[in-house]
């Protein structure tokens, strides 16, 4: 496990660049945080380092948005609202089997339907003050590719 350490919105987007630029077609990437953890702003990082140039949203409501004009096409998923873990209303297998970037918020609702392999990112606040933006990061790998992403993305961060 790997864990790192930051202070600003700025630095969870810096990482979301470094997560994209060694990214591969049919990566997994969980995320994995509280409420305002900054999920999103990673996934922000992700798309704007990948070309996406419209906002970068949290797919709480619509469960799933599609950024297929990314260089690397990018499915950002939340299941924070899915109910009883029913996923009739998406086709996970067909996005795990898109040539893209497969990114889950709330992945926990659905963990039995997820493949063995992905790159799990817990992230968590450092403090509870309502202005804070230090947060901790854990790269949770499993899987030889994913052990190597992880690698990448820090070889990328310094």
């Amino acid at each position: 496990m790997t864990k790192l350490e930051i202070n600003s919105a700025a630095e969870m987007k810096k990482i979301g660049a470094a997560i994209a630029s060694t990214a591969r077609p049919h990566d997994l990437l969980l995320l994995n945080g509280d409420l305002g953890a900054g999920k999103t702003t990673l996934t922000q990082g992700i798309g704007y380092a990948l070309g996406v140039r419209r906002p970068v949203k949290s797919p709480t409501f619509t469960i799933v948005r599609e950024y297929a004009e990314a260089k690397l096409p990018i499915y950002h998923m939340d299941f924070y609202r899915l109910e009883n873990s029913d996923l009739s209303s998406i086709d996970l297998n067909s996005y795990l089997s898109e040539p893209g970037l497969v990114i889950i918020e709330w992945p926990e609702v659905i963990q039995g339907y997820l493949p063995d392999q992905y790159l799990q990112v817990v992230i968590r606040r450092v403090d509870d003050s309502w202005d804070s933006t230090k947060r901790t990061l854990e790269f949770r790998p499993q899987g030889k590719r994913n052990e190597l992403w992880v690698k990448d993305i820090m070889n990328k961060l310094q």
